[in-house]
C-alpha cells in the first residue's frame, strides 16, 4: 500500500538529483551499476573505469552498493576513496544498499559447508569475520569525505527507472539482494527496466573447479544471495545477459595495466598500486552494459538458481523450452564469447583518458 502511493511523490520530492550525462545521445544509454565494491584496486572497483571513462557512450545514473566481496559500508568506502581520486563528478551518487543476504548468513554458510565441502572465497564473512557489519577501518588508499545519497538503494534503483522507463540497464556485478528487494517492492520494477546485466552464472563449471580454479569456477555472487539471485531471475526483465565464465581467460596482466595507464595522473597511479593480476570479471559486465556488442557468442535458454540446500545450493541450472519446469525461469542471453581484443582496448582507453579529464 506505501508503495502504490508514496512512490510518486518520493520519484518528485528526490527529482533534482543530476544524472552525469552523455552530452549527445538520440537512445539515451543509462546505466545504474550495482556493485560489492571492494577495494582498493581490482575487479569491483575497476568496473567504474568502463563506465566513467565512456561518458560520451553512456549516462550513468548512479553507484548502488551491497554486501559480497566486502562489508558493504567499506564498499562504499573504498567506491568513494576511488571516485574521489578520480575526479568523479559529485553529481553521481553512492547509494548504500543491502548489509546482509536475503536469507542466508554467516552461520548458515558454515553449516553448509559441514556436508557440502568448503567454498573457496566466502567475500565479508571470510577467516573470523564477524556475523554483522563491523565499523568500518582505516582505508589503505586514504581516507574519503565524499557524501552518500540518502536513501537505499533499492528505492534509487525503483526511483530511476520510474524516471527513465524502458532506458536504465541495471548492471549488477556483485550479489543480486539490491535488485531482489527493488523487485519485492515494486512490481514495475524490472519490467521498466532496458535490461539487466549481471556477472554470474558458471554453468557447466563443476570440472573447471578440479582441472582449473575452484575460486574461479564457484559462482560467488549467485552462492552469497541464493534468494535473491532466484528472485531477479524470475523477474519480468525485457532482456537478462550474463557475463560468467566467458570472463574467466581474460585477466588483468601487467601489461595491461601498464598499457592502461600511459598517461599520468592519479588513476594511473592508483591503478598501478593496486593492481591485482585476476580475471577482469566486472570490467567486462560493465563494458558489455555499455555496448552489448561486444559479445561475439552467445546461447539463450532458460535459468533459475537451486535453492535446495545441497552441493549446489545457489548454482544456477538451464533448460531449453522442451524440459524447462515452467516454475517462475525466463530466458537468459549467455554470453560464450566476446570480442577480448576489443574490450581490453576499450578498457585501456578509458583508463587513459579518465586522467586526462580529471
Amino acid at each position: 500500500m506505501f508503495l502504490k502511493s508514496g512512490l510518486p511523490a518520493l520519484l518528485l520530492g528526490l527529482a533534482s538529483l543530476l544524472p552525469f550525462r552523455a552530452e549527445a545521445a538520440t537512445d539515451p544509454n543509462y546505466i545504474i551499476i550495482d556493485n560489492d565494491f571492494a577495494g582498493p584496486g581490482g575487479t569491483n572497483i575497476q568496473s567504474v573505469i568502463p563506465l566513467l571513462g565512456q561518458a560520451d557512450r553512456a549516462t550513468l545514473l548512479g553507484f548502488t552498493v551491497v554486501i559480497g566481496d566486502g562489508w558493504e559500508n567499506e564498499a562504499v568506502a573504498h567506491l568513494s576513496r576511488f571516485l574521489d581520486i578520480a575526479n568523479a563528478p559529485s553529481s553521481i551518487p553512492v547509494v548504500p544498499g543491502a548489509t546482509q543476504p536475503l536469507v542466508n548468513s554467516r552461520a548458515r554458510l558454515l553449516a553448509w559447508e559441514k556436508s557440502n565441502g568448503k567454498m573457496p572465497w566466502k567475500g565479508a564473512w571470510r577467516g573470523d569475520a564477524p556475523d554483522l557489519q563491523p565499523p568500518v577501518k582505516s582505508l589503505k588508499e586514504g581516507a574519503t569525505e565524499r557524501k552518500t545519497l540518502p536513501e537505499t538503494a533499492a528505492l534509487f534503483l525503483i526511483r530511476q527507472v520510474h524516471a527513465h522507463p524502458h532506458q536504465v540497464t541495471v548492471l549488477a556485478a556483485g550479489p543480486l539482494t539490491n535488485i531482489a528487494l527493488a523487485i519485492k517492492l515494486d512490481p514495475d520494477f524490472a519490467s521498466l527496466c532496458r535490461r539487466l546485466v549481471f556477472m554470474g552464472a558458471i554453468v557447466d563449471g563443476n570440472l573447471a573447479q578440479v582441472t582449473e580454479s575452484a575460486d574461479y569456477y564457484t559462482d560467488f555472487n549467485l552462492m552469497f544471495d541464493p534468494e535473491a539471485a532466484s528472485i531477479a531471475l524470475e523477474a519480468p526483465f525485457p532482456e537478462v545477459i550474463s557475463v560468467g565464465a566467458v570472463a574467466n581467460p581474460i585477466r588483468m596482466t601487467a601489461e595491461i595495466r601498464d598499457k592502461a595507464t600511459q598517461t599520468p595522473g592519479p588513476v594511473s597511479n592508483y591503478l598501478r598500486q593496486y593492481f591485482h593480476p585476476q580475471p577482469m570479471w566486472d570490467e567486462l559486465a560493465a563494458a558489455i552494459a555499455v555496448d552489448p556488442a561486444l559479445i561475439t557468442s552467445s546461447v539463450t535458454a532458460y535459468m533459475d538458481v537451486d535453492l535446495t540446500h545441497g552441493p549446489n545450493y545457489g548454482y544456477a541450472h538451464v533448460w531449453p523450452e522442451s524440459t524447462r519446469p515452467h516454475i517462475g525461469e525466463r530466458p537468459v542471453k549467455i554470453v560464450t564469447g566476446v570480442d577480448a581484443p576489443r574490450f581490453i582496448q576499450t578498457f585501456v582507453d578509458a583508463a587513459n583518458r579518465m586522467n586526462t579529464h580529471g
